[in-house]
């Protein structure tokens, strides 16, 4: 099992000075201690996550402070973005970490993060393979035809030109199977959650990927790569954990609540979270942090962790992505981190 690490910090967190030092410390002690990668996010609009609107401007200073890590996006949302500049920044991340950048590419779910591009809504879903598809041939140095300013066709090519003569590459999915599947039939890997699945239907959908990647035409053999986010914080007295992140994560999950529910009332018809009292939003804040706490997260001491980590690879999880900056103060962080490596070290 690899470990890696990943961020997604409420925007509102903190004072204006430092809200980079966990991203910074926590990717040089990752880089020491020999995790797989740091990932950054693309998020818009919002507290949850806000600190990271451009996940490759996040990369290039986890490169400039780091020398062996992979530096990864989770995840650059497809439809926001032409597949040139996609190629062109992660190419310079690239070079900048000397052969150690990947990407994640993402259909989105928030409708306000597309006032960034508004026609790129409605075919979201369609757009992050065809994306992922022409971010690879740019990367390989392939011309893209495009329609220059004055209305003619033109090709144009990234530069400078990547290290790596592949860019590493999976799908996020929030557990569509159909997500899973398009991954595999591309040949890239999937990073996931367990929001809204658990371990056994993760299993379904891995395996489902496993079939669609090894069904591929012209299939080399790889049995690709999955990343599982999992909010993480370790210690070595249990009690002590729960009330280290009992109240941070419940700030956390409630910061994301109405915006998370806002996207499910566009699908669940007659929800209206805005009719929502505040001690409903406290009480089902409160049930998540149950659920999450004891069946989707890696909460807790070394060997209740081994658990975690025997389902995970039970599942066909390769990786666990651990999103650490969920509000607990920095120092108790970076002393997690010590507690987290021992596990690593401890299932390798």
């Amino acid at each position: 099992m690899d470990f890696s690490l990943f961020y997604f910090a409420d925007g509102s967190a903190g004072g204006p000075r430092g809200r980079y030092d966990l991203l910074l410390d926590g990717a040089r002690f990752a880089d020491a201690r020999g995790f797989s990668a740091v990932w950054t996010p693309e998020r818009h609009f919002h507290e949850f996550g806000g600190l990271y609107p451009n996940p490759s401007v996040t990369a290039a200073a986890v490169a400039a402070v780091t020398e062996h890590i992979g530096i990864r996006a989770g995840s650059v949302i497809a439809p926001l973005h032409h597949p040139v500049r996609i190629a062109e920044e992660w190419s310079v991340v690239d070079n900048l970490s000397n052969g150690r950048a990947g990407i994640s590419l993402a259909s989105g779910w928030n409708a306000v993060d597309f006032a960034l591009r508004p026609e790129g809504y409605a075919g979201r879903k369609d757009a992050v393979v065809e994306t992922l598809d022409a971010v690879r041939a740019l990367w390989r140095g392939e011309p893209l035809a495009v329609t220059d300013g004055a209305g003619k066709p033109a090709e144009v090519k990234v530069f400078p030109p990547p290290v790596q003569a592949e860019l590493p590459a999976w799908v996020t999915s929030a557990g569509g199977p159909a997500t899973f599947e398009a991954a595999g039939r591309a040949g890239a890997g999937v990073l996931t959650h367990l929001l809204g699945q658990d371990f056994d239907q993760l299993a379904e959908k891995i395996a489902l990927y496993r079939k669609a990647l090894a069904d591929r035409p012209g299939h080399d053999g790889r049995p690709g790569h999955v990343a599982l986010m999992l909010h993480t914080f370790l210690g070595e007295d249990p009690a002590e954990v729960r009330e280290t992140v009992r109240e941070p994560f419940t700030a956390y999950l409630k910061s994301s609540f109405r915006l998370i529910a806002r996207s499910a009332g566009s699908i669940l018809q007659g929800f209206d979270v805005d009719k929502l009292r505040e001690s409903d939003i406290d009480f089902l804040v409160r049930r998540s942090f149950d659920t999450y706490y004891h069946s989707s997260g890696l909460f807790g001491t070394v060997e209740q962790a081994k658990a975690v980590v025997a389902r995970a690879r039970e599942a066909g999880v390769d990786e666990l992505a651990c999103l650490i900056d969920f509000g607990v103060p920095h120092e108790r962080v970076l002393a997690g981190l010590e507690v987290l490596d021992e596990l690593k070290r401890s299932v390798e």
